[in-house]
């Protein structure tokens, strides 16, 4: 897998019916390790790591309902008082970041109104805090650390 804008991690990796497979330390188990993946893995990393998220207010891969329609966000991060703060995006690194995928996270938060929003392919990383009050959002260099 091809190196990313993140800092570097060590990853637990194994073989399984010729597929790689990297562990998913929220989910407890390893997955198959695609491209988007590879990505997930470094935000989940970083955002326990680097800006000190708890394990136990993270969530991956869960369904939601919007309009009708089963999706799935990548990352949702609860602050303690079960509200949403961060709604997380993951692409493959290939994949460009464009307003498509600005509209799909806008849409999951239509339904989840989490607190900040994040999109990344692994190599652009895009955040911005919610404003519900004003309906605007504003960009931000980084995700703020955990506070409790």
């Amino acid at each position: 897998m091809q190196p990313l804008n993140f800092p570097k991690y060590d990853f637990r990796f194994k073989s399984s019916q010729n597929s790689a497979l990297i562990f998913d330390m929220v989910r407890k188990k390893f997955v198959v390790l695609t491209p988007e993946e590879w990505v997930r893995q470094h935000v989940l990393t970083f955002l326990t790591l680097e800006k000190k998220y708890p394990l136990s207010h993270i969530n991956v891969e869960k369904q939601i309902v919007y309009n009708g329609l089963r999706k799935r966000y990548d990352i949702v991060i609860f602050n303690p008082n079960g509200t949403i703060h961060l709604l997380v995006e993951c692409k493959a690194p290939h994949i460009n970041i464009s307003q498509t995928t600005f509209d799909q996270i806008a849409q999951y938060n239509f339904k989840l109104n989490a607190s900040y929003l994040m999109v990344t392919n692994g190599l652009e990383h895009y955040m911005c805090q919610m404003n519900f009050q004003d309906e605007k959002y504003k960009f931000l260099k980084e995700i703020p650390e955990f506070s409790r």
